[in-house]
């Protein structure tokens, strides 16, 4: 192929690429305008007396020994807005009951129950998470489902009652501060989480169209008339993201929703190392189950657009193509559009470095410079998209 020839190839190609990722940079900056606009962080509050035994506090539970003391040694410390903590088991066989019934014996607030058999069509948290919603007390005006791998800072469901009341939530959830340990996790997960909050408004911004609407059912606090009038979890059983199903399908509704920063009031250890990272939490990332076929194939071509193909343009002039002086005006754009990208990328480390918690990981330095895992994290999304899970916290599912 001669010079002039491959300089036409090279400029089709840029052009069609441009195509591609201008429309998907120009979505990506509008929401990223958004982020000054958004409501701060949850503070800690202390309760006061007309919160008295508003919550009821759900945690749906699986073989969680190892991480649960944690979340029970939090909810211990919160006060009198809490009427009951009711632990969901699914018959776990690693003393999960036997740390919660310890509890119940400090605390009388506790109550253990163990979950019906798993129904046909049902995923097994919703389920849980259903059951401990029909048992718990219909005095309580709320209904907090919390993950066991949960760690909640004194004063977390005073201060995110009060202020979903103050807002006027019918539903409000919080994005967690991540616990990091070990050097991959540390590279791979910020990128993992960055597939979220480039297809979302930032947390704390209030999404008018219900189909964007996101969730996070580590911290779901619902008003209990809200849930009751759509039957609990039962519009959000079959799937593999409850919390943003069912956070959907309630805004959709009329009501309220909310997703809010955190990062102040709640920790999370979810998995251990990169591998653990990759496989558990990158099969539910991309919300299939809570969104339509078109909306998913939207959102492939932004993730692709703007996080997973920048660096590799990058390097791909920085190695391969010819000198600048010698690319046509379209490569020349290309370039500048995805170095713009990749600052982009890079400058979002420095809002995110508050919802993690590195100060006891090795390698914790390998976080600033996760945007190099950007294309895998992208890669991960589109493997996850086509596939549904055959097994889930320990169960199997046909």
């Amino acid at each position: 192929m001669t010079n002039d020839n491959a300089l036409i190839v090279e400029s089709a190609i840029s052009l069609l690429l441009l195509l591609i990722q201008v429309p998907a940079t120009a979505i990506l900056f509008s929401r990223l305008l958004k982020g000054p606009r958004r409501h701060p962080p949850i503070e800690p509050q202390q309760p006061t007396p007309e919160l008295l035994g508003r919550v009821s506090v759900i945690v749906p539970t699986l073989n969680e020994a190892l991480r649960i003391s944690p979340l029970l040694a939090g909810l211990s410390q919160q006060s009198y807005e809490v009427r009951e903590i009711m632990v969901v088991d699914s018959k776990s066989s690693d003393g999960t009951p036997d740390l919660v019934k310890a509890s119940q014996q400090k605390d009388p607030r506790f109550r253990l129950m163990t979950d019906d058999p798993l129904p046909s069509g049902w995923v097994g948290r919703p389920w849980a998470l259903h059951n401990g919603f029909l048992y718990s007390s219909e005095a309580s005006q709320w209904f907090l489902g919390l993950d066991a791998d949960i760690q909640p800072h004194p004063g977390l469901v005073a201060g995110l009652v009060k202020t979903a009341e103050a807002q006027g939530y019918d539903l409000v959830s919080l994005s967690p501060q991540f616990i990091l340990k070990y050097p991959g996790e540390c590279w791979l997960q910020p990128a993992l989480l960055m597939t979220l909050l480039y297809r979302f408004d930032p947390a704390g911004i209030n999404t008018e169209q219900p189909e964007r609407v996101m969730a996070n059912g580590q911290c779901f606090l619902c008003r209990r008339s809200v849930l009751a009038a759509v039957g609990g979890y039962s519009s959000a059983k079959s799937s593999f993201c409850d919390d943003v199903t069912l956070a959907r399908n309630i805004a959709i509704q009329g009501y309220k929703v909310g997703f809010l920063d955190g990062a102040k009031v709640l920790k999370v250890r979810m998995y251990e190392g990169a591998m653990d990272t990759w496989k558990e939490w990158g099969r539910s990332l991309d919300l299939k189950d809570a969104t339509s076929r078109s909306q998913l194939w939207g959102d492939l071509w932004l993730l692709t657009s703007v996080q997973g193909l920048p660096l590799l343009i990058v390097l791909t002039f920085l190695l391969i193509s010819p000198p600048l002086s010698d690319s046509p005006t379209p490569s020349l754009l290309l370039l500048g559009l995805n170095l713009f990208l990749v600052v982009i990328r890079f400058a979002m480390l420095i809002a995110i470095a508050p919802s993690y918690d590195r100060t006891n990981a090795k390698g914790g330095w390998l976080f600033w410079l996760s945007p190099l895992a950007d294309p895998l994290a992208v890669l991960r999304i589109f493997l996850s998209a086509f596939r549904t899970p055959r097994e889930w916290r320990g169960r199997k599912y046909t």
